[in-house]
């Protein structure tokens, strides 16, 4: 079999890389070594930023029905409410970001919208290929498989999770740490006794048991159970074991759990890879860096390596921009991912709250060779930051934005004559923006940023515009 992208992995990560090249009309595949998609509620938490890519991917509606927001954190001591938290920082939604708090949906409902999404654009998810090597060559992967004929591709992706067997196979490191030697359980369960209005915390009773942790899933009937336990400790994952846990740190009879519909234990730690990209094949998502789960960082900076990964490859692919475009992914998703590592262990340690950094609204490129700011007065967004939400000439932005193409914002001036590929964008005041000429790349940021379309040809031409 022939493919021009092979992904490895179905989870958030290959499941957004795949519907971003289908829409961009790249032949590609995504395997995945386990029978079906994963079940469980693991990383749960939606980020504002990672919510407008949904948008542009043309999944939010669906995201936005399959859960809600975040309930207020109830403490409990001896069977009694003794108090409510705020889990995150409050911001209210404003013009330039319409997406203003994190939203609560299960990962296991978040791969089933985008497999969905992928479905209605022509691809697939081919179950039960295990990947067990790969060779490559100057002109592209040739990957083996426990089952099934190899698969020649171009180029391959690595969302294959943190024990990915791509990342092994390359022999690429990872330089990490053990966030917490504690091994922690988290598990989606059916339970009577608790409302779902709270994110029920239970502290540790002095007895040598650890926090308890009951959330209500938005969008199901399930709760997600967490708790911690004392090193070396071998964590019993059956209705027994969960039961015992919830009635021994609890006011809860042990018959109010009355299903366990997944479980699984972990040591909270970060790592980082040594490289994102060997040759014709990328690491992306928890195949490149893993997260503690505080602070719901870990899927979101996933699902943005996809982004920003996907536009790149079809470029280069179309033969619209030089294979030199692919070197850009390492060099603008590493230093993000490192960033996103400090902050996810400074959240899970206490040191952090959730606020306007887990947010990831403030990401950008500014240091990125493809960034470009030629203005010698800046006012408003710079080249390299996220491109922001607003009305310009009547027209929403991100309605705008919303495609696979990139955009040029004309604020307060002409707009020179662009190839007809390129979106533009025309109005006299923007408050974001200030006032100048803006290309927005395709997953969002903007590349290019000028008082006049001096430089914005030579620009165009170096990125395969032109």
């Amino acid at each position: 079999m022939r493919t021009d992208v092979l992904i490895v992995g179905a989870g958030p990560t290959g499941l957004a890389l795949g519907v971003d090249l289908a829409r961009r009309g790249v032949d590609a595949q995504v395997v995945e070594k386990a029978g079906q998609l994963f079940p469980g509620s693991r990383g749960k938490g939606i980020q504002p930023r990672t919510m407008e890519v949904f948008d542009d991917l043309g999944v939010l509606d669906a995201i936005r029905a399959a859960g809600g927001g975040y309930p207020v954190g109830m403490i409990w001591q001896d069977g009694k409410q003794v108090g409510e938290h705020q889990m995150f920082d409050p911001a209210e939604a404003t013009e330039d970001s319409p997406y203003n708090e994190p939203w609560m949906v299960p990962q296991w409902r978040t791969q089933r919208i985008l497999a969905a999404r992928l479905t209605e654009l022509g691809g697939e998810v081919a179950f039960g290929r295990e990947l067990t090597g790969l060779t490559q060559d100057e002109e592209g992967v040739t990957a083996h498989f426990t089952n099934g004929e190899d698969i020649r591709a171009r180029y391959l992706v690595a969302a294959d999770g943190g024990r990915s067997a791509v990342r092994r196979a390359l022999g690429i490191g990872m330089t990490g740490e053990t966030v917490d030697p504690q091994p922690t359980l988290v598990a989606d369960v059916r339970l009577t006794g608790l409302d779902r209005d709270h994110w029920h915390a239970f502290p540790p009773n002095g007895e040598g048991d650890g926090f308890l942790a009951i959330c209500p899933l938005a969008g199901t009937e399930d709760f997600q159970v967490a708790a911690q336990f004392p090193a070396d400790t071998t964590v019993d994952l059956s209705l027994d074991g969960v039961r015992k846990v919830i009635a021994t740190r609890s006011h809860l009879d042990p018959s109010a759990v009355t299903e366990v519909r997944w479980a699984s234990d972990f040591r909270p730690r970060m790592a980082l890879a040594d490289r994102f990209r060997s040759g014709r094949v990328f690491l992306a998502g928890d195949a490149a860096h893993i997260h503690s789960p505080a602070g719901g960082q870990g899927l979101n900076t996933s699902v943005q390596d996809a982004y920003n990964l996907g536009w790149k490859l079809g470029a280069v692919l179309r033969g619209d921009a030089s294979a030199t475009l692919l070197d850009t992914y390492e060099e603008e998703r590493r230093p993000i991912a490192a960033d996103m590592l400090g902050l996810t262990a400074s959240v899970h340690r206490g040191e952090t709250r959730r606020g306007d950094a887990t947010r990831q609204l403030g990401l950008g490129y500014r240091d990125s060779s493809l960034t470009q700011e030629t203005r010698e007065a800046v006012t408003g967004v710079r080249a390299g930051d996220r491109a922001p939400d607003g009305l310009l000439g009547g027209t929403r932005l991100f309605d705008a934005f919303r495609g696979p193409h990139w955009t040029l914002v004309a604020v307060g001036t002409e707009a020179p004559e662009v190839p007809g590929a390129i979106k533009v964008v025309r109005g006299e005041a923007q408050e974001s923006y200030g006032t100048g000429l803006f290309l927005v790349r395709p997953d969002g940021y903007v590349g290019w940023a000028g008082e006049t379309p001096v430089g914005l040809q030579k620009y165009l031409t170096a990125a395969g515009l032109l």
